[in-house]
């Protein structure tokens, strides 16, 4: 990977009473913001730490801008298929604000020396930030690499040690970024889109929590019947009480005010029809969703919501009773191995299939075009 320093932009926190007001804003605020003198420029390029802290975990990563040929040539992998409508509203953004006012997320396998080295520079260097977020109680923290020798040390360890990386968010300004590239190729402009800002993290440094299905009952819907055809597929058990799955292949159902465990039958596992990588999620679009309650694309039919794990039992809970007629469905997180594998094969996942943590936040680092 082609690793580069840039020069920053940073918000001017003495001028922000509260942060976590001004930065969900600030995506839509950014131009006025700027204009109003909320934000500065570092005086010269660099490389960035970046650590987000909660009480429960520190996560370490970098944030650095990457060669957008990277992406062109498959070397920044890809887990979605992008949308031409959100293409064009990302394009809207870009031209409007002139800059990229939220890091791309990326992946990859833990490098041991690159991990020591970044731990051994925020013991020793001064921060460049700290932002406080109280609705989630994390704290953002940045460090600036100037040093030319740090800087060529981190780029060698990216072009020896990490051949590729993967998108955990931005898919769609990572295209759109890649679509003006081409567009603007031979111009005078030509360079103001070569580069994509991206904060780095190394896939112990990330989790993968869950991503669950509320569903709207529509027409004649028999409980009984529905569970019937249920049974086919899965080995069906009653809960005591509320819970989410407890490992990969169990889906919970909350169904009339009742809780039930879903396990697949092994013979459909097993079916010679099967992909050799099975996700629950794809399990339950293909196996339940579409032939037992007729939702034939989940990307497009307003019957199906989206809760994130975040959001806990008691978020999913809500969201049914907030129906007259809905039932749920708890899946088990994604593991960091299958979303790589589908990556790595060139595959796509099924729709909402991931809640990455730590969540990157707009105008925290902004890089201009």
């Amino acid at each position: 990977m082609n690793l580069k320093p840039f020069q920053a932009i940073y918000p001017r926190m003495s001028f922000i009473t509260s942060a976590d007001h001004f930065f969900s804003t600030v995506k839509v605020e950014y131009n006025e913001y700027s204009e109003s003198g909320f934000f500065e420029k570092t005086p010269s390029e660099g490389l960035f730490v970046y650590q987000i802290a909660s009480p429960e975990k520190k996560y370490l990563g970098l944030v650095g801008c990457i060669d957008i040929q990277d992406y062109l040539d498959g070397k920044i992998k890809k887990h979605e298929h992008t949308l031409a409508e959100k293409e064009q509203q990302q394009m809207h953004l870009m031209l409007k604000r002139g800059a990229q006012v939220k890091p791309i997320l990326l992946t990859h396998p833990k490098v041991d020396k690159l991990d020591k080295l970044l731990k051994k520079i925020i013991a020793k260097e001064p921060q460049l930030q700290e932002i406080h977020f109280d609705a989630t109680n994390q704290t953002h923290r940045f460090w600036k690499i100037s040093d030319g020798k740090t800087i060529q040390k981190i780029q060698e360890i990216f072009q020896k040690n990490v051949p590729c990386t993967y998108i955990a968010d931005g898919h769609h300004r990572t295209s759109t970024t890649a679509l003006m590239h081409q567009r603007l190729a031979g111009t005078v402009d030509d360079k103001s889109y070569d580069q994509l800002l991206s904060a780095i993290f190394p896939t112990t440094e990330l989790e993968i929590l869950d991503f669950n299905r509320v569903v709207e009952i529509v027409g004649d819907f028999s409980p009984a019947l529905f569970m019937a055809q249920l049974s086919q597929l899965c080995e069906i058990e009653v809960l005591p009480r509320a819970r989410k799955p407890l490992q990969k292949g169990e889906i919970t159902l909350f169904l009339d005010r009742a809780w039930f465990s879903l396990k697949w039958r092994k013979e459909l596992l097993e079916s010679p029809n099967r992909s050799s990588i099975i996700l629950d999620a794809s399990m339950l679009n293909e196996e339940i969703l579409k032939p037992l309650l007729h939702i034939k694309d989940v990307k497009t039919d307003s019957r199906v919501k989206y809760v994130e794990g975040p959001a806990g039992l008691d978020g999913i809970i809500a969201k049914v009773l907030k129906g007259e007629n809905r039932m749920a469905f708890m899946l088990y997180p994604l593991e960091m191995q299958d979303f790589i594998d589908v990556s790595d094969a060139g595959k796509t996942l099924p729709p909402k299939s991931t809640w990455f943590e730590p969540r990157i936040k707009n105008g925290l680092i902004v890089k201009e075009f």
